[in-house]
């Protein structure tokens, strides 16, 4: 039986579907909100409370719908919130992160010139990155990250399939540009 099929027996009653529906969605979520949260502890609270709120509302879950985009837009929801709380206790520092891609780029190449394309290459496209909306830095995640369908990940994210091609193609065009982007000091 898959993930879908068992949330419905779920939502009917059937209590011993809950365990195929766990061990089919919490692995996803686990994976996507490592990738979001730092803490260990932040990531399994939030698994608890998206199958807490997937167990009070699971008379409200439509036979034959697929349980994966629920599942996710739920945890994600929790994700918002708990990254605006830590947000406002402590701000966000990215030099780790920019000098871990810098020693990834730079690890990978051979001679001073390289070093210096590859850093300025790097810095460029984490700026690109980061200059995403988190409308577009979602969708990519969500398609590219987990897996999802186009339309797994619309459902995810409250938007229309065509809305997040839209954001995909945007977010492809301002990164595709970003390497060949001379940096400020260079035009």
């Amino acid at each position: 039986m898959n993930a879908d099929d068992a949330m419905s027996r779920y939502a009917r009653g059937d209590d011993a579907a809950f365990a195929i529906v766990y061990d089919a969605v919490a692995p996803r979520l686990e994976g996507y909100l490592r990738r979001h949260l730092r803490g260990s502890a932040q990531v399994e609270d939030i698994i608890q409370q998206t199958f807490m709120q997937m167990h009070d509302k699971r008379g409200t879950f439509s036979a034959g719908a697929e349980v994966l985009p629920w599942a996710f837009s739920i945890a994600r929801n929790f994700m918002i919130d708990t990254m605006r709380k830590t947000k406002r206790e402590a701000s966000a520092d990215l030099t780790d992160e920019r000098t871990a891609m810098g020693a990834m780029l730079v690890s990978r190449v051979a001679n001073g010139e390289e070093v210096l394309q590859a850093r300025q290459t790097g810095a460029r496209v984490l700026a690109a990155f980061e200059a995403l909306t988190e409308h577009q830095r979602a969708a990519y995640e969500l398609t590219e990250g987990e897996g999802m369908s186009h339309a797994e990940a619309a459902s995810v994210l409250g938007t229309t399939v065509t809305g997040l091609r839209s954001a995909i193609e945007e977010r492809e065009q301002r990164v595709a540009a970003a390497p060949s982007a001379a940096p400020a000091g260079d035009r």
